[in-house]
């Protein structure tokens, strides 16, 4: 029997898990790291010290799950992040990561000339300063040394590959869809955006269809992990539809929530849709790590981060008694939290928007303080903005036809059934909670799994996701009276910001 081992490659940090044949976990492995920001808007990550925690983490969770008994590894990575790499395998400079906006700027120029329904109708995505498109227009105008040194280019995906002895590398078809370079109806690079954009195919990994073989790995790189003899690496893709597959949200209608820093909802779909309402909204269209799947990604970029803000600055009696009791200050704040709704509104905007307005510049609002407003219905408030902007998008993806109709919640937000509550009350959906807490390593290895044992991954997922327990909707009269007040919000403020 062997095992499986699935890693994520983060934003803040990398985890390896490794699960037997039938999906239980065995062991895992994390290590963090540090965003590195030297000027306003920039955001990187130090290559080297990403690719090494990585192997530290794999070589950990193998070691601890029995050494030479790992057979296949799925990678599953954050997406536009990128190096360029010389000749030599050699970094040639950090890794711009999506939060970067550093190109923000030369984005209209770009798009006017291009055409941006055109670049819609390839990449299935709408401009914004995230996308490897415009960093590397950006490298390329600011970086011409390092830009002329530069062999390929490469995201994490396939510079782990790299890194384990893989010389030509591939990525997933969602992971390659994320930089906005890929033709997603075809699945191939596009060569008129390659062209406009002054990169070479061959600096480019191969994109594949996630689960497809990237390479096996050597023998003397398996001895130095503790990986099984000729151990194999599959392709994944971007997080995010990873997550969707390890959550068992393969299927019409169904949707992965992941309630995290970021709240993002992935669902799957069966065919491709391109609609001037999705355009317009920013809701892009790209592959599924399932295989023969589509997926969309809306998202809220102030999520969780939220309530570590109102932790930070307003939860100094839950940070106190939590030292004290030796437990999680979230905990205690969660319990504190009103069974009611909150008298206030909240435009959740405590970072930029994501979609459906990608705005880098509106600001967060409390309307309807008054002097009998406590802490505790600020916090309510800010949750139920959150889970606001969270229906929105479900809103547009319905009008657009991408009805969904079950949430399947995963990350921190999973772990309060007061908060998954909420998020229920006011999205007026159903929300299962799951017994997994790392979707993304567990989609990965499900592939890697699907590749060795020529199985269908969708019933790999069906045997291997187990629901725990179904929230559904109580208050969702209250709240969906309250979200037509709140689908003004960002319209009547925007001026004033």
């Amino acid at each position: 029997m062997h095992n499986y081992l699935g890693i994520d490659i983060g934003t803040s940090g990398c985890k390896a898990v490794v699960f037997d044949d039938s999906g239980t976990q065995l062991s895992a492995s994390y290590r963090e790291y540090n965003i590195i920001s030297t000027h306003p808007g920039w955001a990187e990550l130090d290559t080297d010290e990403v690719i090494g925690k990585c192997l530290d983490v794999i070589r950990e969770a193998s070691t601890a799950a029995g050494p030479g008994t790992v057979k296949g590894i799925g990678i599953s990575s954050q997406g536009e992040a990128f190096t360029l790499i010389d000749s030599n395998g050699k970094a040639l400079c950090n890794a711009l990561v999506s939060s970067d906006i550093r190109a923000n700027d030369m984005i209209a120029p770009w798009v006017k000339e291009f055409g941006e329904e055109k670049l819609y109708n390839i990449t299935g995505h709408t401009p914004h300063p995230m996308f490897s498109l415009f960093k590397l227009l950006w490298i390329r105008k600011n970086n011409p040394d390092i830009w002329a040194q530069a062999h390929r280019i490469l995201c994490f995906e396939d510079l782990l590959q790299y890194r384990m002895g893989i010389k030509n590398p591939s990525m997933g078809w969602p992971m390659a869809g994320r930089t906005m370079l890929f033709d997603v109806n075809i699945h191939k690079w596009d060569s008129l955006i390659l062209e406009k954009t002054g990169i070479r195919q061959e600096q480019l990994s191969k994109p594949l269809c996630s689960g497809s073989l990237a390479g096996t790995i050597s023998r003397g790189i398996c001895r130095s992990l503790n990986l099984a003899e000729d151990a194999f690496i599959v392709t994944g893709g971007h997080d995010q539809p990873c997550s969707g597959l390890g959550a068992g949200a393969v299927e019409p209608g169904i949707a992965v929530y992941s309630s995290g820093t970021v709240e993002c909802i992935t669902p799957a779909f069966s065919k491709p849709v391109f609609t001037d309402d999705l355009r317009k909204s920013n809701l892009c269209t790209y592959d599924h790590a399932a295989p023969g799947m589509y997926a969309t990604v809306a998202f809220s970029l102030t999520g969780g981060n939220i309530l570590k803000w109102f932790r930070d600055q307003l939860g100094f009696p839950e940070i106190e008694e939590a030292r004290k009791l030796n437990c999680d200050p979230y905990e205690l704040l969660m319990k504190h939290l009103p069974e009611n709704p909150s008298r206030l509104m909240v435009l959740p905007y405590f970072t930029a928007s994501g979609t459906p307005y990608f705005d880098v510049s509106v600001k967060g609002t409390i309307l309807g303080l008054d002097m009998s407003v406590t802490r505790e219905e600020i916090l309510r408030a800010l949750l139920e903005g959150v889970a606001f902007e969270i229906k929105l998008n479900l809103d547009i993806l319905k009008k657009s036809g991408y009805e969904v109709k079950e949430l399947r919640i995963i990350g921190g937000g999973a772990r309060s059934l007061k908060h998954v509550q909420l998020k229920a009350d006011v999205t007026g959906m159903p929300i299962t909670v799951l017994d997994v807490t790392e979707a993304g390593c567990m989609g990965v290895a499900m592939l890697a799994k699907a590749f060795h044992s020529r199985q269908n991954v969708s019933e790999i997922a069906k045997q291997w996701v187990k629901p725990l327990m179904k929230i559904e909707p109580k208050l969702h009269d209250h709240y969906n009276s309250k979200f037509e007040q709140y689908r003004n919000l960002y319209h009547s403020l925007k001026n004033i910001y």
